[in-house]
């Protein structure tokens, strides 16, 4: 429970913390996002991470200039992880992924899950990896999933980056024009949440879509 308030506190106040880490690191900031978005994106069992709203904060320190921080190396970073993180999460669908289906629930596998994502990816093709950036959950799994199905790899790929550069850039220049308003700083908690709430209405509208469909 105390691990989940801190979570919550991190994800609540990101401004705060984001910047304490940017004082300390310096450019070394870009490591650090590097490395969160490459482990959201790449691994099943980070789907917690922060992504939209780190994306966001990140890109209104950038425009503020902290620690030497710059918006078009920032993308430039962020937009490699976020790609190379899909490509990894891929090969492991690839490789563990007949089996995970066949797992019953466990702490870090969630099979109804999977097979909602599953159906999901199933029925929207491709563009599904275009779309799931912008839905957490969906994010992690998708390319998951995609290389549980065997998807074209070159197809895969183009989707992964089209996705990864609407992603990238639309969230981190959001956050560079607008992250620094006075309204939007004074309010940024409510921001995030915000963010988070859109973020997660495609899921919500999923769950009860396939509530009301016959088993």
């Amino acid at each position: 429970m105390e691990l989940l308030t801190q979570l919550f506190d991190i994800v609540l106040h990101l401004d705060v913390h984001l910047s304490l880490l940017v004082q300390q690191y310096g450019l070394w900031i870009y490591g650090i996002l590097f490395f969160v978005i490459f482990a959201e994106t790449g691994f099943v069992v980070t789907p917690f991470l922060p992504g939209d709203s780190l994306l966001f904060v990140a890109g209104a320190l950038a425009a503020l200039g902290q620690g030497g921080m710059e918006i078009t190396t920032l993308i430039l970073v962020l937009l490699i992880a976020a790609v190379l993180g899909n490509m990894v999460n891929y090969q492991i669908g690839r490789f563990i992924g007949p089996r995970v289906f066949h797992w019953e629930n466990s702490r870090f596998f969630n099979k109804a899950a999977l097979e909602k994502t599953h159906a999901f990816y199933e029925k929207h093709g491709g563009k599904t990896l275009v779309i799931s950036r912008f839905m957490p959950i969906f994010r992690t799994f998708a390319p998951f999933v995609a290389g549980v199905g065997a998807m074209t790899y070159a197809r895969f790929f183009l989707f992964n980056l089209v996705g990864a550069l609407a992603w990238i850039v639309s969230l981190c220049l959001a956050g560079y024009f607008f992250g620094n308003l006075p309204w939007v700083k004074q309010n940024l908690s409510l921001v995030i949440v915000g963010i988070i709430v859109v973020s997660m209405i495609p899921l919500v509208v999923s769950y009860f879509r396939g509530k009301k469909q016959p088993a």
